[in-house]
């Protein structure tokens, strides 16, 4: 799924950048994490929207073939298909 892989690389860059702006304001250490972390949720939620929709949908799109494999093996083995 290529969507967890954009969607994961794009919540390291929203940190890695934060990170950087924060540090050149002077913060370091666990402040400096701390900070990140805080801002880094709200930032990715809107620079991310459409990345997180595009993972929300692939998600779903999976779940639902695995529910109709799920469905064709049950019916096989009730024997449904058979005359």
């Amino acid at each position: 799924m290529k969507s967890v892989a954009v969607y994961t690389v794009g919540r390291f860059l929203v940190f890695a950048v934060l990170a950087g702006l924060l540090w050149l304001v002077g913060l370091r250490g666990f402040v400096l994490v701390f900070a990140t972390l805080v801002l880094s949720i709200p930032a990715s939620y809107y620079f991310l929207q459409r990345q997180r929709n595009a993972l929300a949908a692939d998600v779903e799109r999976s779940l639902a073939e695995r529910r109709s494999r799920k469905d064709q093996l049950r019916s096989q083995l009730r024997g449904d298909d058979q005359k």
